[in-house]
């Protein structure tokens, strides 16, 4: 029997995501129906009914009533688009692989639109409602607020990194950006899959399980998809590393000892407090794993760029619960947090944003590597452009 192939896995995964975003589309479109007008249609809340149950998901739209009472045309548009945006982006990757340019740049265009549009609605709804009155409490407002940035920057980047003609740029970025928009079908499967593990919790406590790792999972899955993409072993101009070995051990001692203050932080929140933390830990783990042993192999194999930007990830993973830690006492000093939930809110946004961080260093390399290039050229154009010397003759003495 033979072994799967790499192309095989690119394409079950491409294929998988593709069925994904497909099948949320209907359920994010429909998703806020009944809050406008009971009794109407929405296939999510069918399908949890029948995965969980019903009072698992009647309990969930009790809870949602008051905090979009005051939004509910915003988020309405918002989900919508959103469910818009789900076909959007596997016909972006299809036509982009395909090498349908014309219609790429088209769909491109309105895929920019949609994500601004759609994003527009949900600021509107997090701008209407404090974060203690949002659903599943301030963390979970945090969360939003930090993917709605993360996805309207990296659209924003993205669009300028094809203007400018960087094909490279602007497929991390606009992959770093449907990472974003995938936490939205993501965070409902965990909806329907973790009661089942967790019996017993609200769709609240589910939320709060689920945003400590999303993160790690999006940065990881957009990681991959940009490694796939770029098969170059070397970039011309990338010149040693950014994350050499000392950095890289430094990330790693400020990291542990970063983790081991959250971990104690969690272990004192008792039995909530080590369900958050195995929450987190084990997706970190495992993304942590992919990306070391990823950038060891591409250095043995002698794939340069490749382990460069595997590094600069790893290095930013590594740094991602210092991030964190950091970030508790903001919440709790600027929002009037509580030390429990200005800890979940700090875990949960700390690799997203880190993520986001080292797309925008990988972008900074290239972009050096580019300019060492044209000034290189320049120099030689100039050198060649220099008239010759002239030897002028010695008078006779």
């Amino acid at each position: 029997m033979r072994r799967p192939t790499k192309g095989t896995w690119r394409r079950v995964a491409a294929v998988t995501v593709t069925v994904v975003c497909v099948a949320y589309a209907p359920v994010a479109m429909t998703e806020l129906w009944p809050y406008a007008r009971p009794g109407a249609p929405a296939y999510g809340e069918w399908l949890l009914a029948r995965a969980v149950s019903p009072r698992y998901v009647a309990d969930a739209v009790a809870t949602r009533i008051a905090p979009y009472r005051h939004s509910l045309a915003p988020m309405i548009l918002h989900s919508v688009l959103g469910g818009i945006l789900m076909l959007l982006g596997p016909a972006q990757l299809l036509t982009a692989a395909r090498r349908r340019t014309r219609l790429h740049r088209v769909l491109g265009v309105l895929f920019a639109v949609t994500v601004y549009a759609s994003m527009g609605g949900a600021a509107v709804y997090l701008a209407r409602t404090a974060p203690e009155d949002a659903f599943s409490g301030p963390a979970f407002w945090i969360v939003l607020a930090t993917i709605l940035t993360g996805t309207v920057l990296s659209v924003t980047f993205g669009v300028l990194a094809a203007v400018a003609g960087h094909r490279d740029l602007h497929q991390r970025w606009m992959l770093l950006c449907y990472a974003f928009l995938l936490t939205a079908p993501l965070l409902r499967l965990e909806w329907g899959a973790l009661p089942r593990l967790l019996p017993g919790l609200p769709m609240t406590e589910i939320n709060r399980v689920a945003i400590q790792h999303l993160g790690s999972l999006v940065v990881l899955g957009a990681l991959i998809a940009a490694r796939t993409l770029d098969r170059r072993a070397q970039v011309a101009g990338v010149r040693g590393s950014w994350a050499p070995l000392p950095v890289l051990a430094a990330a790693h001692l400020a990291g542990a000892a970063a983790l081991t203050w959250i971990a104690r932080s969690y272990l004192d929140s008792g039995a909530a407090g080590r369900r958050l933390l195995a929450a987190y830990l084990v997706p970190y783990a495992v993304t942590y794993a992919v990306m070391a042993v990823s950038a060891r192999r591409a250095g043995r194999r002698g794939r340069s760029w490749a382990r460069e930007e595997w590094r600069l990830h790893l290095t930013a993973l590594c740094l991602a619960p210092v991030l964190s830690a950091g970030a508790v006492p903001v919440f709790e000093r600027g929002l009037g947090l509580d030390r429990h939930t200005a800890l979940s809110a700090g875990v949960s946004v700390g690799c997203g944003l880190l993520a986001f961080a080292a797309t925008a260093v990988v972008a900074l390399r290239l972009m050096y590597a580019r300019e060492l290039l044209q000034r290189a050229s320049l120099r030689r154009t100039a050198a060649d452009e220099r008239p010759p010397a002239v030897d002028v003759p010695t008078p006779a003495a």
